[in-house]
């Protein structure tokens, strides 16, 4: 059984920074093509950033430059560092592990965690 649970989320200020963690139980996160995606109330969750097996990486144009999608293979995570943060980047953020397609499509994630809310004032 594969869990999966998120942690590091909470309040900034705008410009600031916060960095996302989901530990994995059950497998080697690092072995799976994973993901990050993000959804802001009354809106479709969207992908934030993708960081495949083989280490490549995918970022949604709104995050480029400011947030960096890594595993820490001693801690078996999947990190998400955010940097100069917007207000609208405020949403719940949820990793997704075991990507069989496009990155930035969910259905193609098998495992999801439950979320870590992220809030950016200004």
């Amino acid at each position: 059984q594969v869990d999966l649970v998120e942690s590091g989320g909470g309040s900034a200020r705008s410009g600031g920074s916060l960095r996302l963690s989901c530990t994995m139980s059950g497998n080697t996160i690092s072995s799976y093509s994973t993901g990050w995606f993000r959804q802001a109330p009354g809106q479709e969750r969207e992908a934030v950033a993708g960081l495949d097996a083989d280490g490549t990486t995918n970022y949604a144009d709104s995050v480029k430059g400011r947030f960096f999608i890594s595993h820490d293979i001693s801690k078996n995570t999947l990190d998400l560092q955010m940097n100069s943060l917007k207000p609208e980047d405020t949403a719940k953020y949820y990793c997704a592990v075991d990507c069989e397609g496009a990155w930035d499509l969910e259905y193609m994630y098998r495992y999801w965690g439950q979320g870590t809310q992220v809030t950016v004032s200004s």
